[in-house]
């Protein structure tokens, strides 16, 4: 019941955006080329599902660019948190470094990357991809590394903890809510990622390429059919990292539904 109270306002208004939009586009007349109504959209998914444009196998495709690259930018930016945290010297270095990989204009980077790794390589989105997911995690992590209460240190000392005890014990405990708040921001920039890479060339069998050849050829319902496969795949990632979160921290006050003091 809980449940039905929390999820029902939201469904709610989902569902009343959605007749609004198909009542606007039929009565005011609007051409499908300008708006689809999301009957038109609906339709032209399930038409090209597998068939003509086959979404469904170009979804697979971008999402294993994207997981790729979302599983390399993670990586990278876990260990340079760490590092950063365990040599606070370098901090002077490596932030300003990976500030200036964060500004990389990612339309400017995605033809730069196909031309490195191959533009039908996949190696090349998940390059880009990788690009996106490493700031919000490497600065995430970090945060939760470093932000921990002098006393807590304090405390584990005087049990005679050592180094490694403490890394495991207090500084990864402390660290895993702001890491895992930036997995939730890096699995839908991946996504992003791994589509504009597509977008600048790359196997006919992605959502990238599937939006440039529908868009080129008026086919904007299966434009807009791909785009909706590519946010429902984000909001499946998501709810994914949420439920990784209730399944690790589920002490956490985040988790329990309760505001920190």
């Amino acid at each position: 019941m809980d449940a039905l109270r929390r999820y029902l306002p939201a469904t709610l208004i989902g569902l009343g955006v959605l007749v609004a939009w198909e009542v606007l586009v039929r009565v005011s007349g609007v051409q499908g080329f300008v708006l689809p109504a999301p009957s038109a959209i609906w339709a032209a998914l399930v038409e090209n599902w597998t068939d003509g444009y086959a979404i469904f196998p170009a979804a697979r495709v971008t999402l294993y660019e994207s997981m790729g690259g979302l599983a390399i930018g993670t990586v990278l930016g876990v260990s340079t948190a760490f590092i950063v945290s365990r040599f606070p010297a370098s901090r002077d270095t490596v932030l300003p470094l990976a500030i200036a990989i964060n500004a990389i204009p990612i339309i400017a980077f995605a033809p730069l990357a196909n031309n490195w790794f191959g533009i039908l390589s996949p190696i090349s989105k998940m390059a880009i991809a990788a690009t996106l997911v490493y700031f919000p995690v490497m600065i995430n992590t970090l945060r939760g590394l470093t932000q921990i209460e002098p006393a807590a240190h304090e405390l584990m000392r005087s049990y005679a903890a050592g180094a490694s005890a403490i890394t495991r014990q207090l500084e990864i405990p402390n660290a895993l809510p702001y890491f895992l708040t930036g997995l939730k921001v890096a699995t839908t920039l991946s996504l992003i990622g791994a589509v504009v890479g597509e977008y600048f060339g790359g196997l006919s069998a992605t959502l990238g390429r599937v939006v440039v050849s529908a868009a080129s050829a008026l086919r904007f319902d299966v434009t807009w059919a791909a785009i909706l496969m590519v946010s429902v795949t984000g909001i499946v990632l998501y709810l994914m990292v949420v439920g990784l979160e209730r399944l690790l921290i589920p002490w956490h006050p985040s988790v329990r539904g309760e505001t920190p003091a």
